[in-house]
């Protein structure tokens, strides 16, 4: 059986720091891709906010199956890596999380980089494997 609870000494780095998460999904063709993202870690899943038609987007539509390492931001050495899967994608409350997101990663009331006609959404994944060090 798979660990798949987060250690509580890694918690603050989860919730109160700005640390990224590299988030790994599939291509079409079973090729990984990585992109680092902002989140919010809440009820025991990480919530992830991106724009409809994004590659990440595209790949986490097509297969639930995901990854994200977690570096604590004041000591690389010590990281949390998870493999998950997406058990909620949504657009309600998307545009308010990234604004959220926003306020958590740069101090900002509202998301900065918005483009015109661009559709947010939320993908919730739970952790299925948890693995850390540090």
């Amino acid at each position: 059986m798979a660990n798949t609870t987060i250690p509580e000494k890694f918690l603050p780095i989860l919730t109160n720091k700005k640390a990224f998460a590299h988030l790994a999904t599939l291509m079409p063709d079973g090729s990984p891709q990585v992109t680092p993202v902002w989140f919010f870690y809440e009820k025991g899943k990480f919530l992830v906010n991106t724009a409809r038609g994004r590659v990440k987007d595209r790949n986490m539509k097509q297969n639930a199956r995901v990854a994200l390492s977690i570096s604590d931001p004041d000591n690389p050495y010590s990281h949390v890596s998870v493999r998950g899967k997406i058990v909620r994608a949504t657009e309600e409350g998307a545009d308010a999380s990234i604004d959220a997101l926003a306020k958590k990663y740069m101090d900002k009331d509202k998301y900065p980089f918005r483009q015109p006609g661009e559709v947010r959404v939320i993908y919730e994944i739970e952790p299925v494997s948890v693995s850390s060090m540090g």
